[in-house]
């Protein structure tokens, strides 16, 4: 990671804060961008781009073209930023698949969209999205969450394939994520059997790093234990 520029999405979030960490940590360059608000005044290994609504494309393009001019460049794009409900389809509201669907796959299409020029620049350029095991095989009340991350899924091929050659388009395939709300909503689950935000960044930066050159489309499971 040692001189890479990383955009990581939902960078505010459990997930997001333990990958920007340890990419900074492995000297990437980080520009974090979250709904929430900004935390820390930027620096020149570091930017946070909050207040920003990645479904809408427009403020996507803009805190991407941001994060480039702050570092000069973008080598890769974690796309982070999601949401989850649990509703079952006959009794749930439309409202739900619309916002899952704006939450995991809009925010996503309008990041990568606006930093495809920018990767393929790179020469390196990577993509890593946040699939779900969840969206292989949907279960009762997984209706909204995994169609949308199904959608996550087809939008890493549909990528990798156009673009092969000058960006890598992958993502990761999480179980369960061991986070304070999951325990919080699952009190009584077997926690050691969910994967932790540390070992999934382990899985995402490698994909992000230039040691997964070769590796394009893929969809890969982390967290099997369940």
């Amino acid at each position: 990671m040692q001189g890479k520029v990383l955009i990581v999405t939902g960078a505010l979030g459990a997930l997001g804060k333990v990958v920007a960490e340890t990419a900074s940590a492995r000297g990437a360059r980080v520009a974090g961008i979250d709904h929430a608000p900004s935390q820390v005044s930027a620096t020149p290994e570091r930017i946070e781009i909050g207040g920003v609504d990645l479904s809408d494309p427009a403020q996507a393009k803009t805190a991407v073209e941001a994060a480039a001019k702050h570092f000069g460049r973008l080598d890769a794009v974690i796309n982070i930023a999601g949401g989850f409900a649990f509703e079952s389809v006959g009794d749930g509201d439309i409202k739900t698949w619309q916002r899952l669907y704006a939450l995991n796959v809009l925010t996503a299409l309008n990041t990568s969209r606006a930093a495809l020029p920018h990767l393929a620049a790179s020469g390196t350029g990577r993509i890593v999205n946040i699939g779900a095991t969840g969206a292989l095989q949907a279960g009762s009340g997984m209706g909204p969450y995994a169609a949308s991350k199904a959608g996550v899924h087809r939008l890493t091929e549909a990528l990798a394939n156009e673009w092969k050659g000058k960006v890598t388009v992958n993502a990761v395939l999480p179980s369960i994520i061991d986070t304070k709300a999951n325990r919080a909503d699952m009190p009584k689950a077997d926690f050691s059997k969910w994967v932790t935000p540390q070992e999934l960044a382990e899985v995402i930066l490698f994909l992000a790093s230039d040691a997964a050159s070769g590796v394009t489309g893929a969809l890969i499971p982390v967290g099997g234990r369940v």
